[in-house]
């Protein structure tokens, strides 16, 4: 069995954002020449997530607005971990959203149902954070 690991890094300028990261994770499969096995994908940091779903504007639009309902933002003074700081909302997103996905791997490729696509959420912008990639398999 073969295993592969690499690590992909995000700065996203901006509090918040959903980014298509299947490109770079099917690049680390060709890279890795396993053909059957799988991919693990991880957010590596506490304030953002990994997931699959729909590339589709409307839905990341309709996640944004969810999110805030579930953990909103402000006022930041309403949770006890944000004394001195104000990301108490992002770490509770992450929450929601997943660290990490999963997928099949057959024949080179990864083995998605239809319009599935891997996505990296940030939740607390800003600075730089990583994502895990870990493939396994012959």
């Amino acid at each position: 069995m073969k295993s592969y690991r690499k690590e992909l890094w995000f700065n996203i300028p901006s509090r918040r954002a959903f980014v298509n990261i299947t490109r770079e994770v099917e690049a680390c499969l060709a890279e890795s020449g396993i053909r059957e096995g799988l991919c693990l994908v991880n957010a590596m940091h506490i304030t953002a997530s990994v997931f699959i779903n729909d590339d589709e504007s409307g839905l990341h639009h309709d996640y944004e607005v969810w999110l805030e309902k579930l953990a909103p933002h402000e006022p930041v003074s309403g949770y006890r971990h944000n004394v001195g700081e104000d990301n108490a909302d992002a770490h509770m997103k992450r929450q929601i959203m997943g660290r990490e996905v999963v997928v099949a791997v057959t024949e080179g490729r990864l083995d998605f149902g239809t319009w599935e696509r891997i996505f990296y959420g940030e939740f607390d912008g800003h600075r730089k954070k990583r994502v895990l990639v870990k493939i396994i398999g012959e």
